[in-house]
């Protein structure tokens, strides 16, 4: 059974948005939540749980502490038979390399930002492109799932900001350009698809666009 709605969750605020330099000594997947992400992410339940009511949910959730931490504060708006709930690796944050110095970080962001956020792969980390791949594995899962005659009636995906724009590009068929143009979600973000009578999903809440001068290797497809 398809659910009513997807919700897509940016984790709330974590260490490592607030001191960058942190990244040189916890590894990417360990950074926790700040109190304020803590408070982000209980507000999120809140909000969920005013939309969805009594329906029934199903989460899945980055395997990174933050987004985990993320899940756990928004579950507190629901009563404990009310979803079920899976950890799934494939909508991890992007890879970004292993404790690395920001200044280092700062330069290759540099380079990304004048290549291509989704084409640049970072030195021993991810691109772009390679967190399309995965998410569009991911697909596969969750098409099975709604296969499931007793499928929950929504899906609560806590995940990170490239993971929100490239399943968001990938669902909708967007092109690499208009996904360019997508601004990162900002912490505690959240996105809804809706079940329409046509039983296709309609995005309700849009992403902000980028302000910057036209990139040098645009190439928007005219057919």
């Amino acid at each position: 059974m398809k659910p009513k709605r997807i919700f897509l969750v940016r984790h709330g605020q974590s260490q490592g948005n607030v001191m960058p330099e942190l990244h040189s000594e916890i590894p990417d997947y360990a950074l926790e939540l700040t109190p304020e992400g803590v408070d982000q992410a209980f507000a999120a339940g809140i909000k969920l749980k005013y939309i969805i009511k009594d329906e029934t949910v199903f989460f899945y959730i980055s395997p990174l502490w933050r987004t985990r931490s993320t899940a756990e504060q928004i579950a507190k708006s629901f009563s404990p038979d009310q979803y079920r709930f899976r950890e799934e690796p494939r909508l991890r944050e992007q890879e970004w390399g292993h404790l690395r110095h920001k200044v280092e970080t700062d330069i290759y962001e540099e380079q990304r930002d004048s290549f291509s956020t989704f084409y640049y792969r970072f030195p021993d980390g991810e691109s772009g492109a390679d967190v399309y791949d995965r998410v569009s594995d991911f697909f596969g899962t969750l098409h099975r799932d709604f296969e499931k005659p007793d499928y929950p009636e929504n899906v609560i995906i806590v995940t990170h900001g490239m993971a929100i724009r490239i399943f968001l590009m990938r669902w909708f068929h967007w092109s690499v350009e208009e996904f360019e143009e997508l601004k990162n979600p900002a912490n505690c973000d959240i996105f809804i698809l809706e079940k329409q009578e046509n039983e296709k999903y309609e995005l309700i809440t849009g992403l902000k666009q980028r302000v910057h001068p036209e990139h040098p290797y645009q190439r928007p497809l005219k057919m």
